[in-house]
């Protein structure tokens, strides 16, 4: 794939032309053998002009690549700001719903940003209208709870002041203030104590509230990432 190869060498003369000669034309929407576009490539090398043309000429930022995830997915997963600024700028009818769509580790653009750190994303999503209670589909968890996981109380002050429910529970019945047991950051726990319902606070009864806790695999989305399938 001549365009595929251009971008990923960053020969961005020649990979201007094909996109120009190719406005419209099926040929933009070719996926590799891990089902990547040609955005999800641009997004990949960091080359958001690029991304712009494409969009503009027709790709179709809906695509999902052999992990479930979009180029907006790829852009919050990297921290890429002039990415997610070019793709969000130019894809106002699809937004919502690709903002929304999970990937296959159950995560949506929100988590993604979220899990990785990325403060600036996580507010520009939600300025965009993600939902910021959207819970992950593994185990339930709102970008809230993913904050507490990772012991991050700038992220947590962050969601807490663009306004995530502090009592929406995961599938195991846990608030995010649930999370802070056993966990060192006073700051957090402070934080989500006084705004936590107050019968939502005791931990709830259930021989498997140690093992539901400890259950916090964050990693799922970097662990399959050098996994290619289909070589």
């Amino acid at each position: 794939r001549p365009l595929h190869l251009a971008i990923i060498h960053e020969a961005t003369e020649h990979a201007l032309q094909m996109i120009k000669l190719s406005n419209n034309h099926p040929f933009l929407n070719l996926q590799n053998h891990q089902r990547q576009t040609a955005l999800h490539l641009a997004v990949i090398t960091e080359q958001p002009q690029l991304v712009e043309k494409l969009l503009k000429a027709g790709c179709d930022p809906r695509l999902a690549d052999d992990s479930g995830n979009t180029a907006l997915h790829i852009a919050c997963k990297r921290g890429s700001l002039a990415c997610f600024s070019v793709i969000t700028q130019n894809c106002l009818c699809h937004l919502t719903s690709i903002m929304s769509f999970p990937n296959y580790n159950g995560h949506n653009c929100l988590h993604l940003a979220s899990i990785n750190g990325y403060i600036s994303l996580v507010e520009n999503l939600c300025q965009l209208g993600a939902d910021i209670d959207a819970q992950e589909q593994c185990s339930g968890r709102t970008a809230l709870h993913l904050a507490v996981d990772l012991q991050n109380p700038t992220l947590v002050r962050c969601l807490l002041d663009l306004g995530a429910d502090v009592n929406c529970l995961n599938y195991g019945g846990f608030t995010a203030y649930h999370l802070t047991y056993g966990r060192q950051n006073e700051e957090i726990r402070c934080q989500l104590y006084e705004r936590t319902a107050q019968e939502l606070r005791e931990l709830p009864d259930s021989e498997s509230d140690e093992s539901d806790m400890e259950d916090l695999d964050l990693s799922e989305d970097e662990l399959y990432d050098d996994i290619k399938f289909g070589k």
